[in-house]
């Protein structure tokens, strides 16, 4: 069994020293062996051209002080910022960063950037190239960011490399509450995984953040649910012998591998990335 919280924790946007005091008053309300914030968690959603100037890389100052706090209550800390690429001077992603005890960074970069309406992550950001399955005491997990939630692929692949929840870090306003209470259970069901869904609350700028977050059994069978537009914090138990039960019970992960689509077989762009 793991317990994981979602932690619906309004942000002060371009305030990286608040955010980071408000995740470790998070973190001391509930005992869990996950933590979990939304999308862009550490800036804020709507910090628009400030991103360049706020952005840090995976070993900065802001990763190392969740990461000592992850240390100090012994659990993994998962929440989203914007991130400058390992390996590209001057490429900025939106990413999925996970701390741990052990001193250890994860890090999964969004692939479907959201630049469309009110949206203009594609102003800002690179796509990453690849989902990244994260661990946590050889638990399996696969971090997706927002608008990747409309991509089945990306949560099939994961769920395919054993990850046994889907967690979906996320900013979504208001217009996009009916689509993503949909998309939630759909993610579940068709993988037989948990899917964790932790979005922003509140105003920013001239967007309203609908919270909402909530978590879904592998069968689509909604278990917790936080409260609208304001901070709330949920946990969920996640229990290996039921995502184990649900597969058994309804085996499209078995028969994804036989698609004609070549879902499983290494044959799609996902794949090669085994």
């Amino acid at each position: 069994m793991m317990r994981a919280a979602l932690c619906q924790t309004p942000c002060s946007v371009g305030n990286k020293e608040e955010n980071l005091s408000r995740m470790g008053r998070a973190i001391s309300e509930r005992e869990a062996e996950l933590y979990v914030f939304p999308e862009m968690f550490l800036t804020g959603y709507m910090v628009r051209d400030e991103v360049f100037r706020l952005a840090e890389d995976i070993d900065g100052p802001s990763v190392s002080r969740a990461g000592k706090m992850s240390s100090e209550i012994g659990a993994p800390i998962l929440f989203g910022m914007a991130a400058w690429d390992d390996e590209l001077p001057g490429v900025l992603r939106n990413s999925a960063v996970m701390v741990s005890p052990d001193g250890s960074v994860q890090r999964y970069d969004k692939v479907n950037l959201a630049n469309f309406g009110p949206f203009e992550e594609g102003f800002y950001f690179a796509p990453g190239s690849a989902p990244a399955p994260m661990n946590i005491n050889g638990r399996r997990i696969g971090a997706v960011i927002c608008y990747d939630l409309s991509f089945p692929e990306l949560t099939k692949w994961y769920a395919l490399q054993g990850a046994e929840a889907i967690v979906c870090l996320s900013a979504s306003p208001i217009t996009s509450l009916p689509l993503f209470e949909r998309l939630i259970p759909a993610r579940a069901a068709e993988n037989a995984s948990y899917c964790l869904y932790i979005n922003q609350a509140g105003t920013q700028l001239n967007q309203v953040f609908f919270g909402g977050s909530e978590a879904t059994g592998p069968s689509g069978e909604r278990m917790t649910k936080a409260a609208y537009f304001k901070e709330d914090i949920k946990v969920a138990e996640l229990d290996r012998e039921v995502v184990r039960a649900a597969r058994r019970g309804r085996p499209t992960l078995r028969d994804s591998l036989r698609s004609p689509l070549g879902i499983g077989d290494g044959s799609s762009s996902m794949a090669r990335h085994l």
